[in-house]
């Protein structure tokens, strides 16, 4: 096979010649002395975590403050924002005014949902554990039920409530498709995706909601209202509207009427930032008896490699970094993805619905990758993260554990899952090892550490 270049004129991250040889995991990084305290500080500190963004232009940015952004004069508590719907501030009003979730949606570009050590990022974790909730209603569409909360600064998100235990795995017989949605999978989703440094999950936190006086008491939606009820075991219960889990016997109780739950922050309205609704090439059929095609053509990616968006740009590399997200997860439920449509073709993947993951830690459900063994194709900077969060020093159980432990609802994972992540982040590097025996590094391995400050986004067109 090929030997891999040095990457980036000797950086910290020069890969071991030996290791890409062999192609495997041992030896990707020199050694270095296990991190005292905090091992997701020591990762967040690495070069590979520290590599600039190009630099922004307008059309690099989903939002021109000054021009493009119009304030709902409703969702304004700030005296200052003007009546008519437009930014006129009174005095000097800085960003450092406006409220975390505002502040989230200035920051998304081209090449990130946040920024990597951006404090608003944890301000807005906090708002959605801390913040008034002054609304619910029920998000329609779906199969289980959802709710769209409203906040006292206006922030909004989206709530799953609990309907598993963490102990509970999805029944063997199950059908992806018919699994119940986990609130703790989006919570942990989100420390997931931030680990890898794909920064692509919207924030999510979990919280403890009062039934009673943060659903039933602010609720205007009276089919939601119409569902609340008491059970025999006197505890508060509701079970709303929505296509598949919504009945007295998948009623979401309390106790007595406390009931856990996941918070996701909302992206920017679509009448603000349009988002294109991609289908995943590697989507399963969603059918109890017949195959997607990738289960049947092994050659299925050479189709794909041929039609836009995947024949230039980055797109094909970025469903596999979500092929490795997913895998790590035990997600077999990605059957579409979203873009900004502001970026056209040349952005991320945003990865939105993580619900259906950690459900089984028993089980690594291989075909999941088949996006990767089938295209024998990944990111160098995406090689060496997970390279190194295989190392002894981070381990990546070891670092959700403690990215997990800051949530209000911590622990989020049992062990066994977390274990899980680590058996099936070997599994990944198997796999690559395996292409690139066959395939040679050069033709697995894209580099987008060709000149430092240059993005993974602007440097991987074939």
């Amino acid at each position: 096979t090929d030997r891999a270049p040095d990457p980036t004129n000797g950086q910290q991250y020069r890969i071991n010649e030996g290791h890409e040889r062999r192609g495997g995991h041992e030896t990707a990084f020199s050694r270095r002395p296990t991190p005292k305290g905090s091992r997701l500080h020591a990762l967040f500190e690495h070069p590979l975590y520290k590599r600039p963004l190009p630099t922004l232009t307008e059309e690099d940015t989903l939002f021109n403050v000054n021009t493009d952004i119009r304030f709902d004069p409703k969702a304004a508590e700030n005296q200052e924002w003007s009546k008519d719907g437009d930014y006129a501030p009174t005095g000097d009003l800085s960003s450092d005014s406006y409220p975390n979730w505002l502040r989230f949606h200035i920051g998304i570009n081209r090449y990130e949902l946040y920024s990597r050590h951006n404090p608003v990022i944890d301000a807005m974790l906090k708002d959605l554990v801390t913040q008034r909730i002054t609304s619910v209603a029920m998000k329609s569409g779906g199969t289980q039920l959802k709710l769209i909360m409203t906040f006292q600064n206006y922030g909004q998100a989206l709530f799953k409530p609990m309907k598993q235990t963490r102990e509970q795995e999805t029944p063997p017989d199950f059908f992806y498709f018919s699994d119940f949605e986990r609130h703790n999978a989006e919570i942990a989703a989100y420390h997931l995706d931030r680990i890898l440094d794909f920064r692509r999950v919207p924030p999510v936190a979990g919280r403890l909601v009062n039934m009673t006086k943060e659903i039933r008491d602010v609720t205007r939606d009276k089919k939601l209202w119409k569902t609340f009820f008491i059970s025999p075991a006197n505890n508060i219960c509701f079970y709303g509207e929505c296509s598949y889990y919504c009945s007295t016997e998948h009623a979401l109780c309390g106790k007595p009427d406390q009931i856990e739950g996941s918070l996701a922050a909302f992206l920017p309205d679509l009448a603000l930032a349009k988002r294109k609704t991609w289908r995943n090439p590697w989507r399963r059929s969603y059918h109890k008896r017949k195959k997607a095609e990738w289960e049947v053509d092994p050659d299925y990616c050479e189709e794909v490699k041929q039609s836009p968006p995947y024949d230039s740009g980055t797109r094909l590399l970025d469903i596999m970094d979500m092929t490795i997200f997913d895998f790590l997860m035990g997600n077999m439920d990605r059957h579409h993805y979203e873009t900004f449509e502001k970026f056209g073709n040349e952005t991320f993947i945003i990865h939105l619905d993580n619900g259906r993951g950690f459900g089984k830690h028993s089980h690594d459900e291989v075909s999941i990758l088949a996006p990767l063994s089938q295209c024998c194709r990944v990111k160098k900077s995406t090689h060496l993260r997970l390279q190194l969060l295989a190392k002894e020093e981070y381990t990546l159980s070891a670092l959700m554990e403690e990215s997990l432990q800051r949530d209000s609802l911590a622990p989020i994972l049992i062990h066994p899952h977390l274990e899980a992540m680590d058996r099936r982040l070997r599994l990944v590097l198997q796999v690559l090892a395996d292409c690139i025996e066959k395939e040679g590094y050069s033709s697995v391995v894209e580099d987008d550490l060709a000149s430092e400050g240059m993005d993974v986004a602007t440097d991987t067109r074939r």
